[in-house]
């Protein structure tokens, strides 16, 4: 009896109800059907086996089922090509509006009278006023570096980026001169194919000659041959940047470090210099290149582009149409993020409640405790 052939009857022996093995049964089912255990790649596998035990004629209509589950698909994929056309029509629309928006920044357009009446929803709340009036008295007499007459919005989007967790560990305090001298961000999507470019629009800086900075990401909306289930609608495969043509010496990227070597025959010393990479914000602009073949792309690099994707598609969706926003502190990333840790945190216990049953049922699939899948290993 083949390997394959052991697991499936132990899976099948399992879910068997014999007498003396009703609590045993109980215990698997109770197992299987665990929230924990439904989230790890072990689902798939037990699932797939307890699926093969069903009579034949069920397993047919299952099949059937699937069909029409893949015909769902094909027509959900098309669904998402005309909401990227949606996108791309709308996007026209906002364009007027965002382009004031950078006139009042950049500090070409003063707005006026009813441009300029906008009240909180918090104004008439007696216990805010208060507390903004405790602030106010905290904060009197701090000075910000910016004069009475100060042009549009200075530092407008230098502080968003401060003020949205996921791109603020990007920039590092040598990139904060450059990033004064952003005027805007925009979106521009492809006229062939799914894809959008976000552009980063520069005054004249002592760093590099670009006037555009630009990040483009591809779409797509396919089911996968090898894999037709794991569809789940539109998602980024590949991102382009570009080129920066630094100044001589200003390149953010990289930087020169010098040591001191001894020769080991003569014991002579001399001083060597080494251009490394560098921590920066514009390490945003070249990114991993994407190889044809996804199955060739290492762990690291896979890790930096998921990161990538997750950025891009975030600016996009939410910073770029909510700038202003993010700056007023309206609308924060922290409360998302403490919800991801309680959700983490609540995971962990019940994978430590079920390390137990995993060890013991891991046996009824033909595994041993040393092939168990990474859901049933203490993290």
């Amino acid at each position: 009896m083949s390997a394959d052939e052991a697991q499936e009857k132990a899976v099948v022996d399992a879910g068997q109800d014999s007498d003396g093995e009703a609590e045993e049964k109980g215990g698997f089912n109770n197992f299987v059907n665990s929230p924990a255990f439904l989230s790890g790649i072990m689902r798939r596998q037990v699932l797939q086996l307890m699926v093969k035990s069903l009579p034949e004629p069920v397993q047919k209509r299952i099949k059937a089922l699937k069909n029409l589950q893949l015909e769902y698909f094909d027509i959900e994929a098309k669904f998402y090509e005309e909401v990227y056309e949606l996108e791309k029509k709308y996007q026209a629309l906002y364009n007027p509006i965002l382009e004031k928006r950078r006139n009042i920044v950049a500090g070409t357009y003063e707005p006026t009278g009813k441009e300029v009446e906008y009240q909180s929803d918090h104004e008439d709340d007696d216990e805010i006023t208060e507390k903004m009036k405790e602030l106010s008295a905290e904060f009197k007499g701090t000075k910000l570096d910016y004069p009475a007459d100060v042009k549009g919005i200075p530092d407008f989007w230098l502080k968003i980026f401060r003020n949205v967790t996921l791109i603020s560990d990007m920039v590092q305090e040598h990139d904060e001169v450059i990033l004064k001298k952003l005027k805007d961000v925009t979106i521009k999507y492809g006229d062939e194919g799914m894809s959008y470019t976000l552009e980063f629009h520069f005054e004249p800086n002592e760093y590099f000659t670009n006037e555009v900075l630009t990040k483009q990401y591809f779409l797509k909306a396919a089911i996968e041959k090898d894999d037709p289930f794991s569809f789940e609608g539109t998602e980024i495969y590949k991102c382009v940047g570009c080129e920066i043509n630094w100044n001589k010496g200003m390149n953010l990227t990289v930087k020169t470090i010098r040591k001191k070597q001894k020769h080991k025959a003569r014991g002579a010393v001399r001083t060597i210099t080494k251009v490394v990479p560098n921590d920066s914000f514009f390490n945003f602009f070249s990114p991993p290149e994407v190889p044809e073949d996804d199955s060739k792309i290492d762990s690291e690099n896979e890790n930096l582009l998921a990161s990538d994707f997750e950025i891009g598609h975030f600016l996009r969706s939410r910073v770029i149409p909510k700038a202003v926003l993010y700056y007023t502190g309206d609308v924060v990333d922290d409360d998302d993020d403490d919800l991801e840790e309680e959700e983490e945190e609540d995971a962990e216990e019940e994978d430590d409640d079920l390390e137990g049953d995993c060890d013991k049922y891991i046996d009824k699939i033909g595994g041993s405790k040393k092939e168990n899948p990474p859901e049933c290993k203490q993290q």
